[in-house]
């Protein structure tokens, strides 16, 4: 007998009328206002103008969709071509099925088209917004909660996660919610990038590398832990090599960049600091015509005193 468990929503989608208002996606949504929320703030606090991180991501977004629906519908293929399935529900993206791995990668692509529009350094964007995105994902994963999906082994803990729907091979019963942990480790992996970004100031791209790593040495324990069907390679789940492999990536990203580029940008938007230095030379200038003004004042005060004395 289960003492304590987290149930699972009697349904995902709540419906205005004819108008659908599904929880997955309201989760994507809020997860990526919070990541362009951050993300501005920490570009201001680079010194970057207001509104670029917003300007880039409407790029970015959408090539992150598409990436992370490409590497869903490409790695469960069967899901969507097999015999007895529609494939015209590979576009139904609010049924669930973004990977994380496809959306980074054309993400990351948008938002380099993005930076090469607005003429600043893509590495310092993508440091500025890696702990948005990790905070995007904490919450997105909320949307596999919403679709009774992504869950692990069957477990009786006071903290598993029940399962009522029937559907799509599901099995009634109480799980781990390896939504929940992954949401946890998230905000964890967002925390550990803030801080070590203002301990150790780092810059050209290694804020971004050190999410990468810590979202993927979380990943690994928690994807062996799900129990939906998956690609085996050498008796491991697909996106556990993927994520033993991006991370090894990251880390020797992190270690030849300290080594080739230490330390941070110093300008990360030309435009912010060229109106910086056309504000202080206009305030300079103001001071000198003041200063000059009031010499001149000055002098001519001095010339007329001195005429009424001669006059005298």
């Amino acid at each position: 007998m289960e003492l304590a468990y987290i149930p699972s929503p009697s349904r995902g989608v709540l419906y205005l009328g004819p108008v659908p208002l599904r929880g997955y996606a309201f989760c994507i949504i809020i997860g990526v206002f919070v990541a362009v929320w951050l993300g501005n703030k920490r570009w201001i606090a680079r010194g970057g103008r207001a509104g670029t991180v917003a300007d880039i991501a409407v790029w970015a977004v959408p090539f992150g969709l598409v990436g992370g629906r490409l590497y869903h519908v490409i790695t469960d293929y069967e899901l969507y071509f097999s015999e007895g399935r529609d494939w015209v529900d590979a576009f139904k993206i609010w049924e669930g099925g973004l990977g994380i791995w496809g959306a980074i990668a054309l993400g990351a692509l948008g938002a380099w088209i993005g930076c090469r529009r607005r003429g600043i350094p893509m590495p310092a964007y993508a440091d500025a917004v890696a702990p948005g995105i990790a905070l995007a994902q904490a919450i997105g994963r909320w949307g596999n909660w919403f679709n009774q999906e992504l869950y692990g082994k069957p477990t009786d803990l006071p903290w598993a996660l029940e399962i009522t729907s029937s559907a799509d091979g599901r099995v009634p019963g109480t799980y781990h919610p390896t939504f929940l942990y992954e949401s946890l480790w998230c905000i964890g992996v967002a925390l550990l990038v803030i801080w070590a970004d203002r301990r150790f100031r780092l810059g050209h791209g290694r804020a971004f590398a050190l999410y990468v790593a810590a979202y993927c040495s979380g990943r690994a324990w928690i994807e062996y832990m799900r129990v939906d069907d998956a690609h085996h390679i050498l008796g491991l789940r697909l996106n556990v090599w993927t994520a033993i492999l991006v991370f090894l990536l990251a880390v020797v990203y992190l270690v030849v960049s300290a080594k080739k580029r230490p330390g941070r940008e110093a300008v990360v938007e030309h435009a912010a600091s060229g109106g910086e230095a056309a504000a202080d030379g206009k305030a300079d200038d103001e001071s000198k015509a003041g200063i000059e003004g009031e010499d001149g004042d000055a002098g001519d005060e001095s010339k007329n005193e001195a005429g009424s004395a001669k006059k005298t």
